[in-house]
């Protein structure tokens, strides 16, 4: 049985304990980086959080990033307070500081900050947002090439009325309490269902298989709108391979020839097994093939965005 693990698990780097941290304009020591058990984030979850990897000093696919951070924030009435170059800055001014051009990950974390008082109301927030960037250094870690295990959980993903899932947001608890069921289950992460019982994703990735040399994803209306989800798709389309966005079962999802995650840290991360049954034989061309056309895009991406900022 293989040790569990989780898609965000990475390489031991000392480097990471003495990190600066950006906090509130000001680049801070690990160990004294705190917010106040007053903030909005900390106390209710009220904040919209974004994950980006730096690449050859570019923070890859940062537009595509900050489109979703910005429509999430305009979504809840929450007011960054800072423009898209700004945070770009803050974001470059923390990699640098770390010594970081590449083999990072960044946690970019906005919540409407500190409260007047202890209660949920957003008036109370008084004093404008609370903006942290963690960037670690960070490399997937070897064992995710032999796949995640994954359970099929009760948990399942919300409506849109309820709590929109495309929200990034610190509001959290859904996946978490999805993640604890997959754990009580001796799995690595939990594979949650849309309302209606059809795959959706898992507690913290966006899902696909392939069967018969198509790749599956859910519809999209009830998961994160992954910026990796949609690079994925996009690769597909450009070239040739067959992809559809459509309701599918728990039986489709057993019977896939691959089956694979998507998302900023790990890219493509491949599924082992669903409810202990393995995926196909474990060999996933297909998978194979969207991880270096995927790997190109970055390359691509990143020669883009440094020639647009000369």
């Amino acid at each position: 049985m293989m040790d569990r693990q989780t898609t965000h698990a990475a390489e031991e780097d000392p480097r990471n304990e003495q990190l600066l941290i950006h906090v509130n304009g000001q680049l801070v020591p690990k160990d004294e980086a705190v917010v106040s058990v007053y903030d909005s984030g900390f106390m209710l979850g009220d904040g919209m959080w974004e994950g980006m990897r730096l690449y050859d000093g570019e923070w890859a696919f940062f537009d595509a990033h900050m489109d979703r951070l910005f429509q999430s924030c305009k979504a809840v009435a929450l007011n960054i307070g800072l423009s898209r170059d700004d945070i770009r800055a803050l974001l470059d001014d923390t990699a640098r500081a770390n010594g970081m051009t590449g083999d990072a990950h960044c946690r970019l974390m906005i919540t409407r900050g500190r409260k007047a008082k202890p209660f949920q109301h957003p008036s109370l927030s008084k004093w404008g947002p609370t903006i942290v960037a963690i960037v670690e250094h960070s490399v997937p870690a070897s064992g995710l090439a032999k796949g995640i295990r994954l359970a099929s959980v009760p948990q399942v993903r919300g409506l849109p009325h309820a709590q929109d899932p495309k929200f990034n947001s610190h509001s959290k608890l859904n996946c978490v309490i999805a993640c604890l069921q997959a754990e009580a289950a001796g799995a690595d992460e939990g594979l949650m269902l849309d309302p209606h019982g059809f795959v959706n994703t898992t507690n913290a990735c966006n899902f696909f298989i392939v069967r018969d040399g198509e790749v599956w994803t859910s519809t999209g209306d009830y998961c994160m709108n992954g910026v990796t989800r949609a690079n994925v798709i996009r690769i597909c389309r450009a070239n040739g391979i067959p992809v559809k966005e459509k309701n599918f079962s728990l039986y489709e999802a057993y019977g896939a020839d691959e089956a694979f995650l998507t998302g900023t840290f790990g890219a493509q991360t491949r599924v082992a097994s669903i409810d202990g049954k393995d995926i196909g034989d474990g060999t996933c061309p297909v998978t194979e093939r969207i991880r270096a056309l995927y790997k190109d895009l970055v390359a691509r991406t990143v020669a883009e965005q440094k020639a647009a900022r000369q």
